[in-house]
């Protein structure tokens, strides 16, 4: 497997230590990095990435996601594969839980390169953008409340990435 990007946005730093962890998970073929320092040459760079978000309001991404993803539409996605995660808290907000994981997957500009689906059971939550095909579109973190879920869900979730990325 080539050499994983990983590019989170983090205002208040929980999407930045899971993806430090998920970089962890991976080894040395993983490197992290912050959107608001990216560049779309950086992102054209990997043949594998993955993209973390936080949610803010009722289905925001995290402000620096808000101010790249347009940026997107420039990347040539062919040939690669993109997996997502999201951080949220279900019992804070079960009516828009990891909204911003489904906002950031619904702006993507080519969903075909979608890997690392995740499933929703073990989640107490109303409602989610981020569900397609009673499914995540990504892997769900809730540091707030099942933050002793997180390395067995990262585990598991990376493993499910070693196998679905080109």
């Amino acid at each position: 497997m080539e050499t994983i990007g990983i590019f989170y946005g983090s205002t208040s730093g929980a999407t930045k230590t899971v993806a430090e962890r998920i970089q962890k998970a991976f080894g040395k073929k993983a490197e992290l990095h912050d959107i608001k320092e990216a560049n779309i040459e950086m992102i054209q760079g990997y043949t594998n990435l993955i993209f973390g978000t936080s949610a803010w309001g009722i289905g925001d991404m995290q402000d620096d996601w808000e101010d790249f993803i347009d940026e997107l539409n420039e990347v040539d996605f062919k040939g690669k594969s993109v997996a997502l995660f999201g951080t949220g808290d279900q019992d804070e907000y079960p009516e828009s839980f990891v909204d911003g994981l489904g906002t950031l997957y619904c702006r993507l500009p080519d969903k075909s390169v979608v890997v690392g689906s995740w499933p929703k059971e073990g989640y107490d939550y109303y409602f989610s953008l981020a569900e397609k095909d009673d499914n995540f579109v990504g892997l769900v973190i809730d540091e707030h409340q099942q933050a002793d879920k997180t390395d067995e869900r990262i585990a598991k979730w990376v493993d499910k990435l070693k196998k679905e990325m080109v």
